[in-house]
């Protein structure tokens, strides 16, 4: 199998074998990627993740959570916040009377009640001062069905002593043989707790914490959290445990990346670090609110609140704790742990396949890999179809997996590997084919200069004089050419590739003298009128050769061989009509005729002597100016006394 796989390897064109190198360089890394997470994608994860949250449709509420919430109406009612202990007292036992299995604080006492204080002094003046608020709190959450909640504090240099009273979670932990030691709590270094006699009275606390991750939106909740060396739960897992009569929980650690906490056979799966990724029900409010002005005014209907888990927060401007959302920017803190403990109650959690950066690796290989070879066997366009169609398949995929399952596993990598790997490919392509066509063009101008140096070689052969004088000529056009294509009327014409063309085609103009008879072509001294009327068919002949060649080989419209055909065709019209062999006037005749008018005078008038003694350089160029207008174009005979001085200095290669 190896042997026919490298047999088939080396029987890929070079083309494609460096396409499809160019594809799996891309392929590897993203797969690469997929498996470290580096922490400059984790916005990019974190978006992936947001997008399919909002795509997919969830359960609605269990209907076993509420919300008792101290508003803006219960402020008015009450008056302001915090209210005395005896209140928060009342407000307990309005909620233990209306059923609640569980009444979850999303509140800290951290100090004092500031009426227990000035109890305190009454107590001093006489034995018959009333009790405190806080006493009267205490006893109510000797009633038992509460949680109080606390903050913990992760401050690197905060100090671990404390004298809080917190309750543990009795949490046992199973980890894997090849276990790194690696803790998967949080680690909390300080807590901001509840008085220590009300924590008492209540036999219940949890702590509050849920920060949000870089970007500032909420995804996760810590369900365990390290501290002192003991395990303390979150107020949601706190409250769950509660109402389902679990006291023992067990953590079975996956790897790094991924654990799980048996509750009460409930098999809840978290993070590394023991947090929940959050399943979101909705936008906020989603949970049934119930103001805490109603529960204690007695104007609950009855059963509202019965066997449920009751989650106390507020909500009131200038009290409420909000978070983003990756469905909502304004979501309640209290509504992130009534959130949190809907997961627990009705199993339906989001979490990460224990391997998924394994499997988003493999996906990304075998998809880059899929695309590699339609790129070799169907084309860049049918891969990237395919590609299109495979991303749009993995986003459905993912978002279906997550709504069906809970599963996330992530599209991003593999949508980066394939359009990273398409991106390369097609660069790849370009840059290839650019390298083929310069290549041709560098072909197609040695086989142009061959034609060239053929034809002058045939002239060569019938007329020394008129080879040497074709040679010159080249350089003659290219500088003239140059100096031209500064005039306006005359820039957008004479491009570079123009000029160079004009200039490599330049020696052609009189190839039509191959068809002239000896005795006239080589004949010294003057022509007589019949010699003088065959010597000008030579434009004709030379171009009845080039359109035989056309025809003979096929070509239709190439720029080249038009552009010799003007050469040898019209340098000898003259631009007030008197020219040969069409008698052309102006600017009916083409650019290079034009060019090659001037060259051709110049050189014949100056270095041939075949006909007629030569002139002077000086003496040339006083005829060119003097045929302005009437044997020369104008602008064209202004480019050449610019350029003037530069012709008498090009070697004759005598």
């Amino acid at each position: 199998m190896i042997p026919r796989l490298r047999t088939h390897w080396t029987g890929i064109a070079p083309r494609r074998r460096y396409i499809v190198i160019c594809g799996l360089v891309p392929i590897v890394v993203m797969a690469i990627l997929a498996l470290y997470r580096p922490t400059t994608l984790q916005r990019l994860d974190n978006a992936t993740y947001d997008t399919l949250m909002r795509s997919v449709r969830t359960r609605p509420p269990s209907g076993r959570i509420a919300i008792v919430d101290i508003d803006e109406r219960s402020l008015s009612k009450i008056g302001q916040w915090p209210w005395r202990r005896d209140v928060v007292a009342r407000l307990i036992a309005r909620l233990r009377d209306a059923g609640a299995s569980v009444i979850a604080l999303d509140i800290i006492f951290a100090e004092s009640d500031r009426y227990t204080v000035l109890a305190a002094s009454d107590r001093s003046a006489s034995a018959a001062a009333p009790r405190s608020p806080d006493d009267v709190l205490a006893d109510t959450l000797r009633e038992g069905r509460v949680v109080l909640g606390y903050a913990m504090l992760f401050d690197p240099s905060g100090s671990s002593r404390t004298a809080c009273t917190l309750h543990p979670a009795s949490v046992a932990e199973f980890r894997p043989v090849e276990d790194t030691g690696e803790s998967p709590y949080f680690r909390a270094t300080s807590a901001v707790c509840t008085l220590p006699m009300l924590a008492k009275a209540a036999g219940a606390s949890a702590f509050l914490n849920a920060a949000p991750d870089s970007d500032g939106i909420l995804r996760r909740a810590p369900l365990l959290v390290e501290f002192d060396g003991r395990v303390f739960p979150a107020l949601s897992l706190a409250a769950v445990s509660r109402a389902v009569g679990a006291r023992n929980m067990v953590l079975r650690i996956a790897n790094v990346n991924a654990a799980s906490l048996v509750v009460d056979r409930r098999v809840v799966p978290l993070d590394g670090k023991s947090n929940l990724l959050l399943r979101y029900r909705g936008k906020k409010r989603t949970f049934p609110y119930v103001s805490a002005a109603d529960v204690l005014s007695g104007q609950l209907p009855a059963d509202t609140l019965r066997d449920k888990v009751v989650f106390v927060g507020t909500t009131a401007l200038g009290t409420r704790e909000v978070v983003a959302t990756p469905l909502d920017t304004l979501f309640a803190g209290v509504e992130v742990q009534a959130t949190a403990a809907d997961n627990l109650l009705q199993q339906d959690f989001i979490h990460r396949p224990a391997f998924a950066t394994t499997i988003e690796s493999q996906i990304v290989i075998v998809f880059g890999v899929a695309l590699a070879i339609l790129v070799v066997t169907a084309g860049i366009t049918t891969a990237v179809l395919a590609g299109a169609g495979g991303v749009t398949a993995l986003w459905f995929g993912s978002a279906w997996l997550l709504s069906t399952t809970g599963s996330f596993v992530s599209p991003l990598f593999p949508t980066m590997g394939a359009s990273s790997a398409l991106a390369m490919m097609t660069l790849a392509r370009f840059n290839f084919e650019r390298r083929r066509a310069e290549s041709a063009g560098r072909d197609k101008s040695t086989a142009q200069k061959l034609m060239v140096q053929t034809l002058l070689s045939l002239t060569e052969t019938r007329d020394k004089e008129t080879g040497k004088h074709s040679r010159r000529t080249q350089e003659y056009a290219r500088l003239l050419a140059e100096q031209l294509s500064h005039n306006p009327d005359y820039h957008d014409y004479l491009t570079p590739e123009r000029i160079d063309l004009l200039s490599s085609l330049a020696p052609l103009h009189d190839i039509g003298k191959v068809g002239i008879p000896d005795h006239i072509l080589n004949k010294p001294g003057k022509l007589t009128a019949e010699e003088l009327s065959e010597m000008r068919k030579h434009p004709a002949l030379g171009y009845d050769v080039i359109l035989k060649a056309e025809q003979q080989v096929g070509v239709r419209d190439d720029a080249i061989l038009a552009m010799a055909k003007d050469i040898v065709y019209t340098h000898h019209e003259r631009w007030d009509g008197t020219g040969y062999p069409r008698g052309l006037r102006g600017t009916d005749i083409p650019v290079a005729g034009r060019v090659m008018a001037i060259v051709d005078v110049y050189d014949a008038s100056s270095t041939r002597t075949l006909y007629q003694p030569n002139r002077s350089h000086e003496d040339a160029v006083t005829y060119i100016v003097g045929g302005r207008g009437t044997h020369f174009d104008p602008a064209v005979v202004d480019a050449f006394i610019v350029v003037a001085s530069l012709l008498k200095n090009v070697p004759h290669h005598d």
